[in-house]
């Protein structure tokens, strides 16, 4: 027997299950309830323990953003249809962003004990017989949210509305297996959750830790050190602390070539972060380099961005599989022996490093800060001894950090690709 015309069925499916999904509008499993308009001017500070959500309440992609809402605080009594209550599920009806990048995508209200008031730019599901969690992952694909997007209205702020939500066709299984995957769904969630959260603590903890292990501005010693060393830190010119400290290369996109010596920019240096992009490096061809008389670059070498954002990030140089040069917008830094490389990149990670050097950016319409002022910055630095421990201290968090960003990273295309697969 052929299959119903409004049947479909997914790439990937769990075990048992078999038959076509049906094609149903959100209308005929649903109904969306609207928000109230509350007045700003209850909105505070304070930690009232009522808060009102916004379409910032919900994260790109799906999923609740904590700390995007408002404190409300009213002697008016609050209309029960307008609280939120745990395990509801809203969606944006408005996006301040030109593209849209969150219009329609859902949230599942937490329960944190924090009372949450329904706005009117935010659309309340009720009335859904099937599996909530499917539902959830059903309205956080991209397929859903290209027709979102396409049926909206407004120019810098996007516009639906709950007639035009509810007239989206989706397919939708049995709830067995709806339920089956909402489960699956909903677990790895849990572990994207998890790992963003020891992500979030350790580049807390390195914040923190970057404040108490330099010295304040003012000071002459940081409020923490590793138990051996004492006495005051010294004052040093940056240029001081290098035996090379020069700019890169200047090339012309007629300089360039399909292979040869690799040719990184300031794109390639984040704060205390190489960016490797492999797929879009450049190069020149090594009788260019020998022509120009170019500045090899080598592992172990600093580079500091002279552009935005923000001027004066750098990061050090990894061991790559081609020689390597860099623009003239990267000073190259290779560090005297007194002076630990290590060290010398957390302290450029600073907030009063890079508020010192937005103090001396110029330039005009493309701003930047020079080599030279650069050259002569005033930074801080204890004995070589407790440079290197430090600096291996950082290095070491900054290897947690990369390893649970690299995690979170493959779980979350682990999910866009099972989103795609298993669903129709």
């Amino acid at each position: 027997m052929a299959k119903p015309t409004n049947c479909k069925v997914p790439q990937i499916r769990f075990k048992g299950f078999e038959g076509g999904w049906h094609a149903k509008t959100l209308g005929n499993v649903l109904r969306i309830e609207n928000g109230f308009a509350f007045k700003s001017r209850y909105f505070c500070d304070d930690k009232t323990g009522v808060v009102v959500l916004t379409p910032g309440s919900v994260k790109i992609g799906g999923g609740f953003q904590d700390g995007k809402g408002h404190f409300y605080k009213s002697n008016d009594d609050i209309p029960i249809k307008y609280k939120f209550e745990s395990g509801d599920i809203f969606i944006t009806m408005t996006d301040l962003t030109p593209t849209a990048q969150a219009l329609g995508y859902p949230a599942i209200v937490p329960d944190d004990g924090v009372i949450y008031l329904h706005n009117q730019r935010l659309g309340k599901l009720v009335d859904f017989d099937g599996d909530k969690d499917f539902l959830f992952q059903l309205l956080s694909t991209e397929k859903y949210h290209r027709i979102i997007v396409s049926t909206s209205s407004g120019t810098t702020v996007k516009h639906s509305s709950p007639l035009k939500v509810l007239g989206v066709e989706n397919h939708f299984p049995i709830i067995a297996e709806q339920t089956q995957i909402g489960t699956y769904f909903h677990e790895l969630d849990s572990l994207i959750g998890l790992h963003q959260r020891k992500h979030d603590k350790l580049v807390t903890l390195k914040k923190s830790m970057l404040q108490k292990m330099f010295p304040q501005p003012g000071a002459t010693t940081p409020e923490v050190r590793f138990k051996g060393f004492s006495g005051d830190w010294v004052e040093k010119k940056m240029g001081e602390l290098c035996e090379l400290f020069t700019d890169g290369d200047w090339i012309e996109s007629k300089d360039q070539s399909a292979s040869g010596i690799r040719l990184l920019q300031t794109g390639n240096v984040g704060v205390n972060e190489f960016i490797d992009k492999a797929d879009k490096a450049r190069w020149i061809s090594l009788d260019t380099f020998e022509r120009l008389k170019c500045e090899e670059v080598f592992a172990g070498d600093i580079l500091i961005s002279r552009l935005p954002e923000p001027a004066g990030r750098a990061c050090i140089v990894p061991k790559l599989s081609h020689r390597v040069i860099t623009a003239v917008d990267c000073t190259i830094v290779r560090t005297a022996k007194s002076c630990d490389p290590a060290f010398l990149v957390q302290h450029c990670s600073l907030d009063s490093y890079f508020e010192t050097v937005n103090n001396y950016l110029g330039g005009g319409t493309r701003q930047r800060i020079s080599r030279s002022v650069l050259g002569k910055l005033v930074i801080q630095i204890p004995k070589f001894e407790e440079q290197q421990k430090i600096g291996t201290y950082f290095r070491t968090l900054d290897e947690l950090i990369s390893e649970h960003a690299i995690q979170l990273q493959k779980l979350q295309q682990i999910k866009s690709a099972c989103l795609e697969k298993m669903f129709v």
